[in-house]
């Protein structure tokens, strides 16, 4: 009887397997201990496990719990109270949130590598690195209460590998007015030779470009304004054609710093101007002249790819729970949705890796949509987990990343593609631009049905 019910869920539900499986495999509960332990300086564990802690938020980040509240009143064995469970999580350590997202991403990675896509830069490791700001959170605690403005809970610096499709580190800040370029030190002291670390302007300082080229790794900067001073300046070099426009470079040393060799200023000055209305981009980079100027300004296209990440983090994934105002809450809330968010890039690589050779010639790879993967899972999640006894997913704690691997492309076989592709929407219709409303006009209100109807005659 379970063994055929199994069998229907992995022909007519696979996404809701698949999101049982990879948890269970990467986030495991004495795993999710050991990394407390081996990380937590102040903290330690009496009756509530972190683990039961991280089961919780997990529940709240994709959507199966509508709050953690809701999530700690349906568990009938936790051990502590709600309000014990509240202050274990506002005295959760930056450190361990980091620990955790680092070792998650050293578990996942093994799976990734035996789903390989192109590199972006064959020979580097490729590091992306943004920041991340909380929104406001609702002001429940005493110290808010009576505030005016917005009650910001902190923000995160975030690591993305693109070639495994990873967050693999962050380091999370809770005073929110730190600014990014100051908490770079303990990605600075992680640097690696054969690293090639990307990043947008804040990150163009004297500190941190020397770090990065001190430690032997490399870098892509877009310059800013009140770049580091230079000692010397070369000759621009050709202007070269690409598909944005016309890229050239020149040499450049920096003052009070002697560089391993001569940096690089990338130029491109674009067709179109970027959504800030620049004309020209500038970039500086150290990496070496057998990497093209035309390829420093491609790589560099791919920082977008961590903008994505915080916009999926947010609306796919409710990793910014405004019900935790204390810095340390809503951190640990983010951290959790960063955990989620590998776990479906696994189920997403699974799925396109499988499909891939059905599609036909000529056809763009298959791209599956992390939204509408989130939005099936939820929908089929909870009657799985009620079907099928807990017992049945403990042999993937242990399994071995080729075991786990095959399991999850034997179910994504099975996962109508058709479901969870992505759709290219038509381009975007320009508003007016509106004047400055009054008050009364700002408070005033309109039929949406009779403004159709104006709307249609003038059309006729």
């Amino acid at each position: 009887m379970l063994e055929e019910l199994i069998a229907r869920f992995e022909k007519h539900a696979p996404l809701s397997i698949m999101a049982r499986v990879t948890p269970e495999h990467t986030l495991a509960p004495q795993w999710i201990d050991e990394v407390f332990a081996n990380s937590s300086r102040k903290q330690y564990t009496r009756e509530l496990l972190f683990s039961t802690v991280i089961g919780l938020m997990s529940e709240v980040t994709p959507g199966f719990s509508s709050s953690l509240h809701a999530a700690a009143s349906r568990k009938e064995d936790l051990p502590v109270s709600i309000t014990a469970l509240y202050s274990k999580i506002n005295r959760t350590e930056p450190d361990i949130m980091r620990a955790l997202v680092q070792a998650n991403a050293r578990r996942l990675s093994p799976l990734m590598e035996r789903m390989p896509v192109s590199p972006a830069l064959p020979g580097w490791r490729v590091r992306i690195v943004d920041g991340n700001h909380l929104p406001s959170s609702e002001k429940r605690l005493a110290a808010l209460r009576g505030k005016p403005g917005a009650a910001l809970p902190g923000h995160a610096l975030v690591v993305y590998d693109p070639d495994t499709s990873l967050v693999s580190d962050i380091v999370a800040i809770e005073d929110a007015y730190a600014q990014e370029r100051s908490c770079m030190a303990p990605l600075l002291e992680i640097a690696q030779p054969g690293e090639l670390w990307i990043a947008d302007r804040n990150f163009c300082t004297a500190k941190d470009v020397q770090g990065w080229d001190q430690a032997g790794s490399h870098f892509i900067v877009r310059e800013h304004l009140r770049h580091p001073r230079l000692r010397e300046e070369g000759e621009w070099s050709e202007g070269v054609r690409i598909d944005t426009g016309e890229v050239s470079e020149q040499p450049v040393w920096p003052e009070a710093y002697e560089p391993r060799c001569a940096w690089r200023r990338i130029g491109l000055k674009l067709e179109r101007p970027a959504k800030g209305g620049d004309q020209a981009i500038w970039l500086w980079s150290n990496l070496p002249a057998s990497v093209s100027c035309e390829t420093i300004a491609g790589l560099y296209r791919k920082r977008w790819k961590i903008e994505g990440i915080f916009q999926r983090l947010e609306s796919v994934l409710q990793s910014e729970i405004r019900t935790l105002g204390n810095p340390r809450a809503a951190l640990l809330g983010f951290t959790v949705g960063v955990l989620a968010y590998n776990a479906l890039s696994v189920m997403k690589r699974s799925i396109e890796h499988a499909h891939a050779g059905s599609a036909a010639p000529g056809d763009a790879p298959l791209d599956v949509s992390t939204w509408y993967l989130a939005h099936e899972i939820r929908s089929q999640y909870e009657g799985m987990m009620v079907a099928l006894p807990a017992r049945h997913w403990l042999p993937w704690t242990d399994a071995g990343a080729q075991q786990t691997v095959e399991r999850l492309l034997e179910l994504a076989l099975n996962v109508n593609i058709r479901h969870v592709r992505t759709r290219k929407r038509g381009p975007k219709v320009r508003k007016p631009e509106q004047k400055c409303l009054s008050r009364t006009e700002g408070s005033a209100h309109f039929s949406t049905a009779r403004e159709i109807e104006m709307h249609s005659k003038k059309a006729r």
